[in-house]
């Protein structure tokens, strides 16, 4: 490694390069006499991919480069060997529609070595992969140790050696900390690598940024902004009362911008006060009433206010049984019911409350959500389905009278973003209701919760309302960041889960 470097510098190749991009080469490969590209070559990539050919420069020297052409996913994974993937080195795959982009080529000059100058590389290749919307880097990579080891132990054993780091591989080694990983062996990959035994690892790095088809409008958005309303309970004259409440708040969140409304549990328990000298039973029936011109309201307003809303919960009586539900009314009109599943022992005593029976997410112009009702959020199992079916955001409609039943809605709702590595949104109502039977008091402070990684609040706390105080909460959360985590994260909770120990599934 030479004493000083006064500049480094990593831009595109130019044919002006060519003498000491064969010199680094040169010394790069000693042990493969005559491997290095000819002019020739250099022209014809440069012709083709230009923007695929990238070069170190220190202090003026071209001391590494990283080599690329475009090729289709299946003809990257079909091929086997180096000479077929070239097209016998005249790079007559390359493919100006391929989806990835294939490495023929990377190697830093030995005396440069040490300075993290290959994964300057390897960075710059993963951001040209994603400015060009391309699916993934792959990639065989030579594993130039394993000839020490052939006569003890196959290809497949010593891959999984370097993974657990009891064998070291200067490439393997280097492409495994870099967030590749394997796909399958190649034999006979490329021809005189003695070293390797001419055996190599198709590697894989995959783009958690590439769009499929990327649209110019009605595009999925990557922030979506949270609207959450601390409802107070208050006494409500009749129906047109909670609906004008209710539109000051849509209104208010949606001037914000905001993407969703979440609503509270049961925000719409005050139009009981009319059935207070019935039974809880037979008040909570005469309540369910007015669900379906509740729904059609929230989709009304879900439309003019352009925003998506989340009715929180509300009593729905169906075939003689009340079930609790909630609304997921889309801007775009469109409708879903969503049913509580865990009833608590209270809701089952006073309200004769029947559980739901379905699991489900939901998808949405900011992507794929989970609602669950207050305590099903203490219910590790159906969160976690969900996140297998790809929700980002989980929304959590509760209702809690005490400090002790919000402090087991909050920590438990933690708990979910932090294990399925999602965004979670909590909104309950606050006050009292001193004429409502099984209502009288309410304790809330909603919240929105992340994962625990560096690119999140260290406290997993993105943002929380005062407690017991009627306010709305509008918070930002970026979809990228989970991306980012699922591949990336200091920990991958989804990724390292032991399928082989233990599995989870529906049932119905």
């Amino acid at each position: 490694m030479p004493n000083l470097i006064n500049k480094v510098e990593l831009r595109n190749l130019q044919i002006e390069d060519y003498k000491e991009l064969k010199k680094s080469m040169i010394e790069s490969y000693p042990e493969m006499v005559n491997s290095y590209w000819k002019e020739n070559h250099i022209e014809k990539l440069l012709a083709l991919f230009p923007e695929g050919q990238l070069v170190i420069v220190a202090d003026g020297v071209v001391v590494g480069s990283a080599l690329s052409i475009l090729v289709t996913e299946d003809f990257a994974f079909k091929t086997k060997n180096y000479k077929t993937i070239t097209g016998n080195y005249t790079f007559s795959t390359h493919n100006p529609k391929g989806e990835v982009l294939y490495g023929i080529d990377v190697f830093i000059n030995p005396k440069y070595r040490g300075l993290r100058l290959g994964r300057r590389l390897y960075d710059s290749r993963k951001e040209l992969c994603e400015q060009l919307n391309l699916k993934s880097i792959i990639f065989a990579g030579r594993i130039p140790s394993y000839g020490k080891y052939a006569s003890e132990i196959n290809p497949k054993q010593y891959i999984h050696k370097v993974k657990r780091k009891e064998i070291y591989d200067p490439v393997l080694s280097f492409q495994l900390s870099n967030d590749f990983h394997e796909v399958r062996v190649l034999k006979n990959y490329l021809e005189g690598d003695i070293e390797s035994q001419e055996y190599a690892v198709l590697l894989e790095w995959n783009n958690v940024y590439y769009e499929d088809n990327p649209r110019l409008i009605n595009t999925e958005k990557s922030i979506v902004r949270l609207g959450l309303i601390q409802w107070q309970m208050r006494s409500l004259g009749n129906l047109e009362a909670l609906f004008e409440q209710t539109e000051f708040f849509v209104d208010t969140v949606s001037g914000y911008g905001s993407d969703f409304a979440l609503f509270p549990e049961l925000f719409i328990a005050p139009l009981m006060a009319d059935y207070n000298h019935l039974s809880e039973a037979e008040a909570i029936k005469e309540l369910a009433k007015y669900t379906d011109a509740i729904r059609k309201k929230m989709q009304e307003f879900a439309i003019s206010y352009n925003i998506n809303i989340i009715t929180g919960s509300m009593p729905y009586l169906e075939d003689g049984h009340v079930y609790n539900v909630g609304f997921l009314c889309r801007r775009d009109g469109t409708q879903e019911m969503y049913r509580k599943i865990h009833i608590t022992p209270n809701e089952i005593f006073y309200w004769g409350i029947t559980g739901g029976d379905t699991i489900q997410t939901f998808d949405t112009d900011c992507g794929k959500i989970g609602i669950v009702i207050c305590y099903d959020v203490e219910f590790p199992e159906i969160s976690r389905l969900m996140a297998d079916e790809g929700m980002n955001i989980l929304f959590v409609p509760f209702l809690t009278d005490t400090q002790n039943g919000y402090t087991r809605v909050k920590h438990c709702a933690q708990a979910r973003a932090i294990e399925n590595e999602c965004y979670v949104a909590i909104a309950g109502c606050v006050g009292n209701l001193p004429k409502v039977n099984n209502m009288d008091i309410q304790y809330a402070q909603s919240a929105v919760f992340t994962p625990s990684d560096f690119a999140f609040p260290s406290n997993g706390i993105k943002a929380e309302t005062t407690a017991n105080t009627e306010m709305t909460l509008i918070v930002d959360v970026d979809i990228n960041l989970l991306k980012e985590l699922h591949e990336h994260g200091s920990v991958r909770t989804m990724k390292d889960r032991r399928h082989d120990l233990y599995q989870l599934k529906k049932i119905k």
